[in-house]
């Protein structure tokens, strides 16, 4: 990640805990389950990478600035085009209002960043992007970091030795991101952790 979106370096970080999600311990909050389950929001895959990165690079109230310089975004848009990252969009009336993106290596899937222009979007793509990795047989939800944002969701911290062993396991798997192309399952999917509250 680069120190601010005027940097031109970029910095490597190997923290002592590292923050994951749990795919079988995610926990979707009851004051959210109305949310998840309504048409409030249309969501959608890899429709709009450039809009999502783009937009989880913006200054944010309280975060004037960003670890999203321009060459990460370069970068991980030639990985988009080369299928090693992805992106979950929510939409409204035809507008791009929260979304998420990272990155795929074998079954590890790492959250880089995501975004909310209206309220609980980014959450609703949080909930599809864990149906669609259980779904696709995905071991491990790297979200680096741990925030209260993704604590309620249950989210961790591990140390850095379990991670890496996680980690070896997860990418030596195979999994499969279109494994959703069914919308019927992966709505299954979807609701089933929606009433898992």
């Amino acid at each position: 990640m680069a120190e601010a979106r005027d940097s031109d370096e970029l910095a490597w970080f190997d923290p002592v805990m590292r923050g994951i999600l749990p795919l079988d311990g995610f926990h979707l909050p009851r004051r959210l389950r109305r949310t998840v389950l309504s048409d409030r929001f249309t969501v959608t895959t890899d429709q709009d990478f450039a809009g999502v990165i783009a937009a989880c690079a913006e200054p944010r109230p309280g975060a004037p600035d960003t670890w999203i310089n321009p060459h990460i975004q370069a970068l991980y848009t030639s990985l988009h085009r080369h299928g090693f990252a992805h992106s979950v969009e929510c939409w409204r009336d035809g507008a791009l209002v929260g979304g998420l993106y990272g990155v795929a290596i074998g079954a590890a899937f790492f959250g880089e960043s995501m975004f909310s222009r209206a309220t609980d979007a980014s959450k609703v793509a949080l909930t599809h992007l864990v149906a669609r990795l259980r779904i696709g047989r995905w071991r491990l939800l790297d979200t680096q970091f741990i925030t209260a944002h993704l604590a309620q969701f249950g989210a961790i911290e591990i140390p850095r030795a379990r991670y890496k062993r996680l980690l070896a396991a997860a990418i030596a798997a195979p999994a499969d991101w279109d494994a959703t192309q069914d919308p019927a399952r992966l709505d299954a999917e979807f609701r089933a952790l929606a009433a898992s509250v």
